[in-house]
């Protein structure tokens, strides 16, 4: 039986790695790709067509998971994007710039797919490693993020072999990873799903219909850890990817390299995933809440560190973005092992797409706003309003550690 879990696990990994790849993949040129067809005013809503499918998709991905299970749902989802990414390589033969968002709203589907892959590999192991499982499975992200922008170049003088339009080339590649882990998904992933430890309510749950998406919000909201979880995972996101885009912007306006930049970033999705399993060690070992309260501690170390490094410290500027990162894995793994543990599983599901859903919502307004907050008030402005954002957590997590059993390590 242990066999076929990590058969399930492995599965889900090489899915991560290859849509991980697509996406970054797609991502590295995007923006220059939307410049090209519509102008730099129009640059920065590719990503922001990407961010917003990614959000629109997670409710209705999870729908079907609830429905038809997770491997029609995460093969479908990859299929969609396949569809994007096409769309986007047709956009720029034709030189429509309407094509290419439609596009790359398509394309986002697969980082809804990605993010919901963690709870499926919560669903196939035992109850005390389900956060390792979840770790692991984010954790492939790692080599498809830091592969995916090394494709662009390739993949543009690919492109250019086949006549392409510059930037189009790499969004092949995307087309090759987002169908072979669709396909990977739909030929080889078999669930395993395993029992929570009570087994009355699950027998009791598995009686009533999956609800939506709205009523699993509302049974969050009477419940402090769930809420606490599902408001912790928005407003890590969204502290992330508040100072994490406009990173960039400061150091250039500092006088840094494109090089120093590249390390920069490359050193925060290096935290963002690399120690993914020791979070999810560390939750199946001591539970949940305190490493949600690490993670906490973790991001507001980076913002207090991004407002020193503001001042021109580009050292200091990398410290805060790993430790941005570092926050960002400890929240997000200790937020979806509450989730996946608190709610019943009629509830489960659709809680976990509204949460990812919220999270890149919440990501999506915090780039939008980002831009204006550093034109306003530099780049301590911005960490000033990332620790603002940070505070909503900091607000329910008394009550999340007072009110349930999993402030404390889970039996293994």
């Amino acid at each position: 039986m242990a066999r076929r879990y990590g058969r399930s696990i492995g599965v889900l990994i090489v899915s991560n790695l290859l849509g991980g790849v697509g996406v970054a993949s797609g991502f590295a040129v995007g923006g220059l790709l939307a410049q090209d067809l519509g102008g730099t005013s129009m640059a920065g809503f590719a990503q922001a067509c990407s961010t917003l499918g990614a959000a629109v998709a997670a409710v209705p991905l999870a729908n079907v998971a609830a429905r038809r299970g997770r491997r029609v749902s995460l093969s479908r989802g990859y299929a969609l994007a396949t569809v994007g990414a096409l769309l986007i390589v047709a956009a720029a033969l034709s030189g429509q710039i309407i094509v290419m968002l439609v596009g790359m709203g398509l394309f986002g589907v697969a980082q809804a797919v990605n993010l919901q892959t963690r709870y499926a590999g919560a669903e196939n192991v035992s109850p005390a490693s389900r956060a390792r499982a979840m770790s692991i499975v984010l954790w492939a992200t790692t080599v498809g993020a830091v592969a995916g922008p090394n494709l662009a170049a390739p993949g543009d003088r690919f492109g250019a072999g086949l006549s392409l339009p510059a930037f189009t080339g790499p969004f092949l590649f995307s087309v090759v990873s987002f169908a072979t882990a669709a396909t990977v998904l739909a030929l080889f992933f078999r669930p395993t799903t395993q029992p929570t430890p009570s087994q009355a309510e699950v027998d009791a749950a598995d009686a009533l219909p999956p609800v939506g998406a709205v009523a699993a919000l509302r049974w969050a909201a009477g419940q402090p850890a769930a809420l606490f979880a599902v408001v912790l995972i928005a407003v890590a996101h969204a502290v992330m990817v508040m100072v994490m885009v406009m990173t960039p912007v400061h150091m250039g306006n500092q006088g840094d390299t494109l090089q120093l930049v590249g390390i920069v970033i490359s050193l925060h999705v290096l935290g963002m995933y690399a120690l993914s399993p020791v979070f999810g060690w560390a939750v199946d070992r001591f539970g949940p809440v305190p490493v949600a309260m690490l993670g906490i501690v973790l991001q507001g170390s980076a913002v207090a560190t991004g407002f020193v490094a503001a001042s021109g410290a580009t050292s200091l500027t990398m410290v805060a973005l790993v430790l941005l990162g570092l926050g960002w894995s400890a929240a997000v793994i200790a937020g979806s092992a509450l989730v996946t543990a608190l709610a019943p599983s009629h509830v489960r599901v659709p809680l976990q797409g509204a949460t990812d859903a919220g999270m890149n919502y919440a990501g999506a307004a915090a780039a939008a706003l980002a831009g204006p907050i550093l034109a306003f008030g530099g780049f301590e402005a911005v960490n000033i309003t990332a620790a603002v954002i940070l505070l909503p957590a900091v607000v329910l997590l008394p009550r999340a550690f007072r009110s349930g059993r999993l402030a404390k390590a889970p039996a293994a």
